[in-house]
């Protein structure tokens, strides 16, 4: 490999030094632990390509060990692990060298391998927080559930003073639909630490699962006075606030998350359609860029208010979207036409239904206008 100038540069000034004392090559194993304690992966590889690993008198070990770093610190866990393994096929390997191999194995999805590593590793690193995390997250995918919770247990005693083996914990609790415990267990998290954005709308999302609203609200309005303005916190408030029946103050929150993320205004609308304010949603309805999404909810809303006039006259923009090829949207149209009193545009409409309970309504709709055929306004 062509070496680059910098390390020609490097390479001559080791060589003039080594000849000044007395030895006549450079040594490259030397060099490319510099060039990794320097962060240069790049330049460390460069100068292991110069050395033999057959060669008499090469440090395998060091070798092995240096390529394996290297290229897991250029993100490539193949060929670091195929280093790594020869390192530890030495039999003089360190523990690091086995930490090292881990986390290759772990960027492979090789989680078997990985405990194993660490196992090789022994107690000299059992002081290490994230060997740990390491081990308890493999566990866990692997299916061995209750070995990843009682690895989080030790980590809590041997680090009493490191609330992430609770969070994580915490987490794997919801994972597995455990919410009443998971709330719990963040509830004591929390008292531990500052939490973080993504712990709150965990937390509160699990409270809300396991029916705890009351406190998944304040929770979340907690959450909210620490990161104000954040539209996913206020979409789970205000979902938090529909399933304790308060709809006003979830329309609220959502059609505040809707000025700074306009993709919520149809949800909005909805919320409000809820609630009741049904002149708010209309209003919010115009601001809705999906037309598709804007003209099914706007023809909800105009048979909602008995503005059917309103709602008839929809049909072109239905028709220019495509929503007439919904059953649903073509049978709405034509009750808007029959309360109208355009009993024919509403049979154009009602005769295309194939779909069995809509064509059974529409029959009942045919009727209707037969009993009206003689005075329209008694209909309407």
């Amino acid at each position: 490999m062509r070496l680059t100038a910098n390390l020609i540069l490097i390479l001559c000034l080791a060589a003039a030094s080594l000849a000044g004392a007395g030895q006549d090559r450079v040594d490259y194993l030397d060099l490319a632990a510099l060039m990794l304690r320097d962060g240069n992966p790049d330049r460390a590889i460069s100068a292991l390509d110069q050395v033999d690993p057959n060669a008499d008198g090469t440090d395998r070990l060091r070798y092995f060990t240096l390529r394996g770093l290297a290229h897991l610190r250029r993100h490539e866990p193949e060929p670091a692990v195929a280093a790594l393994e020869q390192a530890a096929a030495t039999g003089q390997a360190e523990p690091i060298v086995f930490v090292y191999l881990a986390q290759g194995y772990f960027s492979l999805d090789r989680y078997a391998d990985t405990l194993a590593a660490l196992d090789r590793a022994g107690p000299a690193l059992a002081h290490i927080a994230s060997l740990y995390h390491l081990r308890a997250q493999c566990q866990w995918l692997l299916g061995e559930h209750a070995l990843a919770f009682a690895t989080l247990e030790q980590a809590a005693q041997v680090f009493p003073g490191d609330s992430s083996f609770l969070r994580r914990k915490v987490f794997f609790l919801m994972h597995l639909g455990l919410y009443r415990e998971a709330a719990e267990q963040g509830r004591i998290y929390l008292e531990r630490s500052e939490g973080k954005r993504e712990d709150y709308l965990a937390l509160g999302d699990a409270m809300r699962a396991s029916g705890e609203l009351d406190e998944a609200a304040r929770l979340l309005e907690r959450a909210r006075l620490l990161y104000p303005g954040d539209t996913e916190l206020n979409k789970l408030l205000a979902h938090t606030y529909i399933d304790r029946g308060e709809l006003n103050a979830a329309a609220g929150l959502v059609h505040e998350a809707a000025l700074l993320n306009p993709a919520l205004t149809i949800e909005a609308a909805e919320v409000y359609r809820r609630a009741g304010q049904l002149g708010r949603a209309l209003l919010l309805n115009g601001q809705v860029s999906d037309q598709r999404e804007k003209f099914r909810q706007r023809l909800a809303l105009l048979l909602e208010l008995k503005r059917f006039e309103s709602a008839a006259a929809m049909e072109q923009d239905l028709r220019r979207v495509g929503l007439l090829a919904d059953q649903d949207i073509r049978y709405a149209l034509g009750y808007a036409l029959f309360k109208s009193g355009e009993f024919a545009a509403a049979e154009l409409q009602l005769e295309q239904l194939t779909r069995p309970d809509l064509f059974r309504k529409a029959a009942e709709l045919r009727r209707a206008m037969q009993d009206c055929a003689g005075d329209a306004w008694q209909c309407l």
